[in-house]
């Protein structure tokens, strides 16, 4: 109901007209987060009015002309997905028109500042705080740590920081209880030598490592390193592994 909105009695407590946000957008673009977890009915729904840009409301008899630009994210493989048939492939097709990959935030670490200052400006009025900023301790703390749960996880540490913060600048004291999380029981411990090595050929390696204990199933081997397909196939071109595979699946 939210996205293609109801008439009137089209269900318990639907007493009023209400649009939905596809009709809400129309002539303008609509951000579908988590795309993913849209129930293969919706899909459906979805696909018919990216297919014929017509909606009809829940209960209704008549279908609405929209125009609009759809925008989808999601943090899930939908190949894999489709694979799994809990996503469908043409409407995959109908809106990978243009694909952007957003890397996790631990590879882009320089978009925290920006993000720690926005979620303090928003968090501080909410709460109602006045925190100028992070100090020195805490920012290495936000800087050196993983986040596994990226920007979702970078939020919920501010905003809690927040809410205990007794000063005007969040202290590691605020946020260490929140970086604090396990390392894996299979972590691997790497002994640098003082000469140094090269990254890349020890990358090379972990992916030939990877496709060997997957039998060279590229979608496989992804999933053992934590990688998308996408980032895993980019990987395999970079450093020329499809030679490599083509020799031992012979």
């Amino acid at each position: 109901s939210e996205l293609f909105g109801y008439e009137p009695g089209a269900f318990t407590g639907a007493n009023t007209r209400k649009l939905g946000l596809i009709e809400i957008a129309n002539k303008g673009t609509l951000f579908l987060d988590e795309i993913a977890e849209l129930p293969l009915s919706l899909q459906a729904k979805l696909l018919r009015v990216l297919q014929d840009k017509e909606v009809r409301r829940i209960g209704g008899k008549d279908t609405i002309k929209v125009d609009v630009r759809f925008i989808a994210a999601t943090n899930k493989n939908l190949l894999e997905e489709i694979k799994k048939g809990k996503f469908r492939e043409d409407l995959f097709y109908r809106l990978k028109v243009v694909s952007i990959e957003i890397p996790p935030l631990r590879e882009r670490k320089e978009d925290i500042p920006e993000l720690v200052k926005f979620f303090i400006e928003k968090y501080s009025k909410e709460i109602g705080k006045k925190i100028s900023g992070v100090d020195e301790k805490a920012w290495q703390a936000l800087m050196n740590y993983h986040w596994p749960g990226n920007i979702r996880e970078l939020e919920a540490v501010i905003e809690k920081a927040i809410i205990v913060c007794e000063g005007e600048k969040i202290t590691l004291k605020d946020i260490q209880d929140e970086l604090q999380w396990p390392l894996p029981h299979n972590s691997i411990n790497i002994d640098i030598p003082d000469e140094g090595i090269d990254y890349q050929e020890l990358e090379k390696e972990l992916l030939k490592k990877a496709l060997m204990k997957s039998n060279y199933t590229i979608a496989k081997a992804a999933k053992l390193l934590g990688m998308s397909y996408d980032k895993f196939w980019y990987r395999l071109k970079k450093y020329g592994l499809f030679k490599h595979i083509r020799e031992n699946t012979k």
